[in-house]
């Protein structure tokens, strides 16, 4: 039987991606988000997952606003990285697990999760700019993705708590699949920040912390939260969290975090965890 072997909670800035293809590892402006990866890359090596399931939104590369699903869920054997205008990313294509993705799909439509489904769309920093940190790549990537795109661009969104929701369902599916597979769960996005408007450049470190400490010990109350609150408290983009707690979702209620690293150099509150079940 499948089985979790953990998460793992990442911002998915897309200057991130940018940094590590230049080398710039060990740029002072960039070495403290760089080593916060390190362990990520260590656990992962360790633990040795065939399948990274990845919540992620795509920004609008792959999906457009004349149809962007809620909850989109892909079973290509194989995915490309996009193309976001300045030319594709020097990455290679990363397999797909069509066996588990179908079966998920499955699941979760019996589960009462309308699925979309989709096939050849491209990955963009949504997924890659952490997921090049984190994972070797050269020549090939160590495993394959089954990627969940969450909208949370266009209104209305999905609330916190059906995000939980459906991880908890994505759990259910991975355990109920037969073959022996090791999964984690990947959540992205965040952590406070704004880009646009009167409060452009917004931050707030002390939100930041209570939420990495809340996501651990009482996810519930997270879930209560309205999309207003994430937006007030963290800035308007903020709202991309709701796709840690779809990660949260699928792990145990009990959990423990062995790794944590945030970084604030740019607009975006940086962070990074690894979460074990208890």
């Amino acid at each position: 039987m499948a089985r979790i072997v953990g998460g793992i909670g990442t911002s998915h800035v897309p200057t991130i991606g940018l940094a590590y293809d230049k080398g710039r590892q060990n740029d002072p402006a960039w070495a403290p988000l760089f080593k916060g990866y390190e362990p990520v890359a260590q656990w992962l090596r360790e633990q040795a997952p065939d399948v990274l399931v990845m919540f992620y939104n795509d920004h609008a590369n792959s999906f457009f606003f004349d149809c962007y699903p809620t909850f989109a869920l892909g079973v290509s054997p194989s995915f490309e990285m996009a193309d976001e205008g300045a030319g594709k990313r020097p990455l290679p294509d990363i397999n797909g697990h069509p066996e588990l993705a179908a079966h998920l799909a499955e699941c979760l439509v019996n589960d009462e999760f309308d699925m979309t489904l989709f096939q050849d769309r491209a990955l963009d920093h949504g997924c890659n700019s952490p997921l090049s940190l984190m994972w070797p790549h050269e020549p090939a990537w160590p495993g394959a993705i089954v990627p969940i795109e969450i909208n949370v661009l266009q209104y209305p969104l999905p609330t916190a708590a059906r995000c939980y929701k459906l991880g908890q369902a994505v759990r259910r599916a991975i355990e109920s699949f037969p073959e022996d597979l090791k999964v984690a769960v990947v959540g992205t996005g965040g952590l406070s920040h704004q880009i646009h408007g009167e409060r452009t450049g917004f931050n707030n470190p002390e939100w930041d912390d209570e939420f990495l400490r809340r996501i651990v010990d009482d996810p519930q109350s997270l879930t209560r939260l309205k999309h207003a609150d994430f937006v007030r408290l963290g800035g308007a983009e903020s709202v991309e969290v709701i796709m840690w707690l779809a990660m949260r979702g699928a792990l145990d209620d009990k959990i423990k975090c062995i790794h944590q690293n945030v970084y604030l150099a740019t607009t975006t509150a940086m962070a990074v965890a690894i979460y074990e079940q208890a």
